[in-house]
């Protein structure tokens, strides 16, 4: 772009076409926005994390897309179930014992799929898309972002503005990077290694579709989500010191761990696997603001919870539509300073801490659901609301209970929209000083 070209102007800017863009896109575009997503990719593309909450129903109802998830091809999802490290099965959480709601059932989905659908719906609410567009800046004004930088797949460099940016850029989490404000939850530091299987074992009836967490030692666990086509994705999460004390390939780690939980060695034994080992770890953050002026951030840019009760999706969807709707309001009052997140930020913190706290609880060796039920039973009720996205209520009670057999951390102090304070700008150039000067001193 050359310095005599006008930036093309839109109401809002997504970067980021996954389920938090798409979400956010589609809600605005309805509302009479004029909307731009940025997309790196080409849709459809692979991406993991295929399990839903019963939760997203209601945002993908507000999308007006359930119609064509019941109609799909995506194995109906009825509970969650645990398997002790023995093989022994626990009492799935059936949803419909507890909400007695439509929404009881939910999907094992095709990411591939389930994005390109969530993303063609922005498209017929009236959402611009640019595919194969990767951003590479924002652009700022008076210390605001008020655009982005991009590259398109032949070179070519284009800038768009808008006085509202939403990145919802996923785990590439755009923002937070640049501006060095992702934090990571140390305690939560796991490395997963995943692959696909094709003609393994699914339990007969309702347990069909159901999501199993088999444990490992040392608090590791396989996920077991069955798919469309007879397919499953397989995958475990554990510290990575205890994945890599032996072997170093992925494909004789997950050999050897198949063998540590005999649920899981007698489903796949009958099936073969048909995809890739693949590795991620870094996997759970937070970035140190929600929102600046002119942005918000959504989904997996904002943070990363480990997946192990599946709350990914369900946290894209819902902290996009509340972008969504955030950002329409300082559309309508023509005011795009961070003040007006700061309820965004602490609503979506809120049920991302209890959350947090499950998981925290999940992994101490001290800790069992069987335990925790035995002792509480009349707390079933509050659990099951944490396993199927019911989040942003009050948890007291359930983790007072849960704190008598472990220790639960504290809620994060970061999270929160970022007040102007010499503009997010400024803020990330001392960032960036500072980690220089923390990098170069000899101490």
């Amino acid at each position: 772009m050359t310095a005599f070209e006008t930036p093309e102007h839109h109401d809002v800017l997504v970067i980021g076409g996954g389920p938090a863009g798409s979400t956010a896109a589609a809600i605005l575009a309805e509302k009479g926005r004029e909307v731009l997503v940025l997309e790196r990719e080409k849709f459809p593309r692979y991406s993991v994390g295929e399990s839903l909450m019963p939760y997203c129903y209601f945002t993908l109802e507000r999308l007006g897309v359930v119609d064509r998830l019941k109609t799909s091809r995506f194995p109906k999802k009825y509970s969650v179930q645990f398997v002790s490290l023995a093989g022994e099965v626990s009492q799935p959480f059936y949803f419909f014992q507890h909400l007695k709601h439509e929404a009881s059932t939910t999907w094992q989905v095709l990411r591939s799929e389930f994005d390109q659908m969530l993303l063609d719906n922005a498209r017929r609410k009236g959402a611009s898309v640019l595919e194969e567009t990767t951003a590479t800046g924002l652009v700022y004004q008076d210390g605001a972002v008020a655009g982005v930088r991009t590259v398109d797949k032949s070179g070519a460099t284009r800038e768009f503005s808008s006085p509202m940016t939403i990145d919802a850029t996923g785990r590439a989490a755009f923002s937070a990077n640049k501006n060095h404000w992702r934090i990571r939850d140390e305690h939560l530091n796991r490395t997963a290694i995943w692959t696909y299987y094709e003609g393994a074992l699914r339990d007969p009836g309702l347990d069909e579709g159901a999501t199993t967490i088999a444990y490992l030692p040392e608090k590791g666990w396989f996920w077991y989500i069955p798919l469309a086509d007879n397919v499953v994705s397989v995958g475990l999460v554990a510290q990575k010191q205890y994945l890599f004390k032996r072997e170093r390939e992925p494909a004789a780690i997950f050999e050897r761990e198949i063998g540590n939980n005999p649920w899981i060695k007698q489903h796949l034994a009958e099936g073969h696997r048909s995809g890739p080992y693949r590795v991620t770890g870094d996997y759970s953050y937070r970035s140190r603001y929600s929102a600046a002026d002119g942005l918000i951030l959504a989904g997996d840019s904002f943070a990363f919870l480990d997946p192990v009760f599946s709350s990914g999706i369900f946290l894209a969807l819902k902290s996009g539509e509340w972008a969504a709707d955030a950002v329409d309001e300082a559309l309508r009052a023509n005011d795009f300073s961070a003040a007006r997140f700061e309820q965004y930020g602490t609503q979506l913190c809120r049920g991302i801490e209890a959350m947090r706290k499950l998981v925290y609880a999940f992994y101490d060796k001290e800790f069992s659901f069987r335990q925790l039920m035995k002792a509480h039973p009349d707390l079933r009720g509050d659990l099951t609301d944490c396993l199927i996205g019911n989040l942003f209520r009050d948890f007291g009670q359930l983790f007072q209970a849960a704190a008598e057999l472990v220790p639960l951390p504290d809620p994060l102090d970061h999270g929160q929209s970022l007040r102007n304070q010499g503009g997010i700008q400024g803020r990330a150039d001392s960032a960036s000083r500072a980690e220089t000067a923390a990098t170069r001193s000899p101490v």
